[in-house]
């Protein structure tokens, strides 16, 4: 399993540069900027798995960061755990509302950070953990290697198994082709994009049970979704 690719934004350097090389040491791949815009650049080239939020940054707020991110359909499933000095009721609603996953009022203790980030990760990737994974009926077991909707066990190929798990990593996320071909077959990988196209046809008939609907979602101009259904 490739490690957890955390997005960290804040732009107070010696907190930035100790979150970094805590995270780091706990075996996540972090990239950080202390820039609200730099921000929104670095999420749509290389989507996180996970996004540390200051409030307060440079260039575009970190407030108004993760209102943009959440109305792209790339960035719109990707948790978000803001910082910030900022202590009344009204400022944590208002991050909450906006779209953040969690909050954490400065000053703050790293280890409660960390605490933090492990849970919310252990939520969208129990694969991590070599729990059974769920999204709406079916149900992957990473550890037996087996997948199963409403009670039937399904017969997958090697590639089809492994874009259902990239998918339930992550259900609702819209992935484009190449983000796919990226996250299964590999950066290095000379697959042309139209066999994405082939291997989701194989995966929806491979997954399709009497009377269920399908759960891959084609976005038109956009790519693939796993939805709960």
């Amino acid at each position: 399993m490739s490690a957890a690719k955390l997005l960290l934004v804040e732009d107070d350097p010696s907190l930035s540069e100790l979150l970094e090389y805590r995270f780091q040491n706990e075996g996540y791949d972090v990239r950080c900027t202390g820039d609200g815009d730099e921000a929104l650049v670095l999420a749509s080239e290389d989507i996180p798995d996970l996004i540390i939020l200051d409030w307060m940054i440079e260039g575009t707020s970190g407030i108004e960061v993760c209102r943009r991110l959440r109305r792209d359909t790339e960035t719109a499933h990707v948790p978000i755990i803001m910082l910030t000095a900022r202590e009344t009721e009204d400022d944590r609603v208002r991050g909450l509302e906006t779209g953040a996953d969690d909050y954490l009022t400065k000053p703050f203790s790293p280890r409660e950070l960390l605490a933090r980030v492990a849970a919310v990760m252990r939520r969208i990737r129990p694969v991590l953990a070599g729990e059974t994974i769920k999204v709406g009926d079916i149900a992957l077991d990473p550890v037996a290697h087996k997948v199963q909707r409403r009670d039937h066990e399904l017969q997958l190929g090697p590639t089809e198994y492994r874009l259902l798990k990239f998918f339930m990593e992550s259900p609702g996320r819209v992935f484009s082709r190449g983000q796919l071909l990226d996250g299964v077959w590999g950066t290095g990988s000379d697959i042309e994009l139209r066999t994405v196209d082939v291997h989701i046809r194989r995966l929806r008939k491979a997954i399709s049970v009497e009377d269920a609907k399908d759960p891959i979602r084609t976005v038109r101009s956009a790519g693939y979704a796993l939805e709960a259904v």
